[in-house]
């Protein structure tokens, strides 16, 4: 059963807090249609990914340019990836009484409905496309878009928290979270957005710290990203009351969570990959793009190194010639003499 928090009504946290409420009105600024803190916060995670992947892309073996020419195409993409995939899984939403297909609603992004799944598949798209244009390593690109997506998803998740949506089942924990659903009925919930936004600092933090600093090949971040998210999401899913399910496919009885099964089907993939790559195959950092560009920069300058100190040493070699010349045929006339 899907339960729908009042926007207008106070959020608390009575285990840490007490009594002590919080209210946020998720219109920031109330201008025409408004101009809604979900937006200025997903606005801010983007911004903030965006600036993280420029300042890390040298250590991918990437410039600045690339990850702006990424986002000036992957946003929009994006947006209307996550719009797609929420659609097609809540489908019945958007058709009219007869049956057929509310194209008007469907667009209406404004009234909410984006998975992170569909901006996730959607950005892997426009990598992809991109790699293969520019001639880079896909793997490499991919590296560092995920670290910028991870921190998108900490700042994210807290334009749900201002929304009081993406909260999980009843529960007596002390961390609780109380909603009001109607102005004299209140529920006290797992606070989900906040569960993931933790997890995936975590993750942001090894993939800083520990996993860049010792990848062995384009790609490994990468796989790191959907292993630990896919975990991550898989408990956190099964926690939420509003999951998109997977048309009306039952296993053992219950129906089927799209997101959850994504999930797992992703961190079990992940984990093969990763295996694969460093135990069976044994990738090696050499072949990281990084490294690879690091060695024909070194190359290039022996060269010219070299290509310089011949240039320099040429005009001191013709001068001992020409020198030896005139005494040669000094010689030789002396011995006509």
């Amino acid at each position: 059963m899907t339960l729908s928090a009042l926007k207008d009504m106070p959020i608390s946290f009575p285990g840490l807090f007490g009594d002590w409420e919080f209210n946020p009105d998720p219109v920031a600024i109330h201008v025409g249609h408004g101009i809604y803190w979900y937006g200025i916060i997903l606005a801010l995670a983007m911004l903030m990914g965006l600036l993280l992947c420029m300042n890390q892309a040298p250590r991918f073996g990437l410039k600045e340019d690339h990850v702006l020419d990424v986002v000036l195409w992957g946003v929009p993409c994006c947006i209307l990836g996550s719009r797609i995939y929420y659609v097609i899984f809540y489908l019945d939403l958007y058709r009219n009484s007869d049956g057929g297909l509310d194209w008007g609603r469907m667009i209406a992004i404004w009234d909410g409905g984006l998975a992170i799944y569909g901006t996730v598949i959607a950005g892997a798209l426009v990598a992809f496309f991109y790699t293969r244009r520019k001639k880079l390593k896909f793997g490499a690109l991919a590296d560092l878009c995920v670290m910028g997506l991870l921190l998108g998803q900490i700042i994210g998740r807290w334009a749900n928290f201002i929304n009081r949506e993406a909260f999980g089942a009843a529960t007596t924990l002390p961390w609780r979270m109380r909603l009001w659903i109607s102005s004299y009925q209140y529920i006290e919930v797992h606070p989900t957005f906040l569960y993931e936004s933790l997890w995936n600092l975590a993750g942001l933090l090894l993939m800083l710290f520990v996993i860049s600093k010792g990848r062995r090949f384009d790609g490994e971040n990468t796989w790191f990203y959907f292993l630990w998210y896919g975990l991550g999401r898989a408990w956190i899913e099964g926690l939420r009351t509003d999951s998109l399910y997977l048309f009306d496919w039952t296993f053992m009885g219950q129906p089927i969570r799209v997101s959850q099964a994504l999930s797992v089907v992703m961190a079990a993939a992940s984990a093969c990959m990763l295996f694969y790559c460093i135990r069976i195959k044994k990738c090696s950092a050499e072949e990281l793009l990084v490294n690879r560009l690091a060695r024909e920069r070194q190359m290039a300058e022996e060269a010219a190194a070299a290509e310089s100190g011949t240039a320099e040493e040429g005009p001191e070699a013709g001068g001992v010639e020409a020198a030896a010349e005139p005494a040669e045929e000094e010689d030789a006339h002396g011995g006509a003499d």
